[in-house]
């Protein structure tokens, strides 16, 4: 016989068969576990009930990733997989945004989501090509597999934290600022860890229930827990036993200022603004410690809009004591253009210290080409600002070389190292002054905090932030927070630091002189060498 008979006019067309409950849920169920692992990641950076980041928890939701991509029939599934995972993770990360545009912007709520899915949709294509080109050159051999999905993620990372001005935040690196990849940090900074830690997590994605009885995976993790064992003693031997400063080490004392201003009235003429003018000033005066740290626009006038004055009495009572202090400040004018600045005052200055934002914030300080209509569609006080030089001089003050960074500035510790392309110049104290507010009482903070924690372990010097609604604290040069003020509180945190001079870690030698290059490298010879050997494979049948 042919064909079936078509169906007669008017007669009723049975319907298509569904496919079977169980088999719709096979199909979905990858799916939904690369938004689960894509979430976990997410919370991997700062639990959002506590704040700690959790390294375990970052390599397990990698790991399940990896067995999804290994499991997926085709690159392209793996990529929709791994985009589907970058998503959800990025979005779970900086979700934040949305309290920035529509509770302080006024943009819409609906727009609002939008823009944070379509911002975490982008970035997570770098970790779909990532995805799709680790399951079409996936080798035989487990243990280069491992190495081949780190690479590929590197680059992910890497494309992600430089391209379209760079947005590294939430970096998978940044939940091993505790565990046994934290001695990593001083070598290969944040990027090496997170390619670390990929590996581990395709190593375990890998396992077999056949591998406990297996010699050779035995001999693997014993070398893997050698390797660490020596890296540890090695570092702990740079840190604390075989450090040599080139002078004695000093201990400053410190006076942080946490103004909690609210977000929705800091720039208002009538609220928020002499607020901060009378409290700040206030608590400058009376400190009584050798360094007063006041955050991101702590004054958030231009100085020929303050008071006449205002500025001059704080210059002048730190130039007759014997008391410094860097203060948030924007700068400039129409002619000249504005900068988000750091003014430095001390005993004895000509001038006073200034210090210039160079990594600038998209939308909040600089207008990307073709996104005015965005930017006019919210209530936030935006500008274009001018970039500073990278790698500016240092704040000299008792003997310590202060290098001050503004807000998110501390993501780059690329850009961050530049300053120690000379040791005998190097930094011995960073210090970050920050204005989050315009988050909320969000996991922003502790992320915040994480970023600042791994930027002393890749440097080894200790990290002093002042904040407006928090983390205000001190990290010392081993990445503990040894000092924290209470976020969301109006209060001065009074604590001390102790400079690191001497020899720098060779991850800040490296990178200030080759940049990220190196990462890029590596990655980039795998992935080349995988792409080959996976076309000799294809000649070979």
């Amino acid at each position: 016989m042919g064909a079936a008979a078509a169906p007669l006019h008017g007669e009723a067309v049975p319907p298509a068969p569904s496919a079977p409950p169980g088999l719709l849920w096979r199909r979905a169920l990858p799916w939904l576990l690369a938004a689960a692992g894509g979430l976990a990641q997410a919370g991997s950076i700062a639990w959002p009930w506590g704040g700690q980041p959790l390294w375990w928890l970052q390599i397990l939701s990698l790991a399940l990733l990896g067995r999804l991509l290994v499991a997926a029939p085709t690159p392209r599934r793996a990529a929709g997989l791994g985009w589907l995972f970058a998503t959800a993770w990025l979005a779970g990360t900086f979700w934040w945004l949305f309290i920035s545009m529509h509770v302080y912007g006024g943009l819409a709520a609906p727009l609002a989501v939008l823009a944070v899915l379509a911002l975490a949709g982008f970035l997570g294509g770098y970790y779909a090509v990532a995805a799709g080109c680790f399951r079409s050159v996936v080798p035989t051999s487990r243990a280069m597999a491992a190495v081949v999905f780190a690479a590929f993620w590197l680059l992910a990372e890497l494309a992600r934290g430089q391209w379209w001005t760079g947005f590294p935040w939430g970096a998978g690196g940044y939940a091993h600022v505790e565990g046994p990849l934290a001695v990593l940090a001083r070598s290969v900074g944040v990027y090496g860890v997170g390619f670390a830690a990929a590996a581990v997590a395709m190593g375990i994605a890998l396992l077999r229930r056949a591998d406990a009885r297996r010699r050779g995976v035995w001999a693997l993790a014993t070398a893997s827990v050698l390797a660490w064992a020596a890296l540890s003693a090695q570092r702990h031997c740079a840190v604390e036993l075989c450090h040599t400063p080139a002078q004695p080490p000093r201990t400053l004392s410190l006076a942080l200022l946490q103004g909690n201003i609210p977000q929705d009235e800091k720039f208002q003429p009538g609220s928020g603004v002499p607020l901060a003018l009378r409290w700040y000033a206030e608590q400058l005066k009376s400190a009584t410690a050798a360094l007063v740290v006041a955050p991101e626009t702590a004054i958030p006038l231009l100085p020929q809009q303050l008071v006449p004055g205002y500025l001059e009495s704080l210059a002048e009572h730190f130039a007759a004591g014997s008391q410094a202090a860097l203060i948030g400040i924007p700068l400039g004018n129409i002619d000249l253009g504005y900068t988000n600045s750091v003014l430095g005052f001390a005993p004895g200055q000509a001038a006073p210290y200034r210090y210039d934002k160079h990594h600038l914030v998209p939308f909040g300080e600089f207008i990307p080409p073709f996104f005015r209509w965005f930017t006019e569609m919210m209530n936030i006080p935006l500008g274009d600002f001018n970039r500073g030089a990278l790698g500016q001089p240092s704040f000299d003050w008792r003997g310590e070389r202060i290098a001050p960074n503004i807000c998110y500035e501390d993501l780059f510790g690329e850009e961050l190292g530049v300053r120690f392309a000379d040791a005998a110049m190097a930094p011995t104290i960073m210090v970050n002054l920050s204005n989050i507010g315009w988050f909320g009482d969000s996991v922003a903070i502790d992320q915040h905090l994480a970023i600042s924690r791994m930027r002393s372990l890749e440097f080894e010097r200790p990290m002093v932030r002042a904040t407006n609604t928090g983390a205000t604290a001190v990290i010392d040069h081993r990445g503990i927070v040894t000092a924290e003020l209470a976020p969301h509180t109006r209060g001065v945190l009074l604590a001390s630091v102790e400079g690191r001079s001497g020899s720098v870690t060779p991850f800040a030698w490296w990178v200030a002189r080759c940049g990220l290059w190196p990462l890029w490298a590596l990655g980039l010879a795998v992935a080349g060498a995988a792409w080959l050997a996976a076309r000799r494979r294809l000649r070979g049948r």
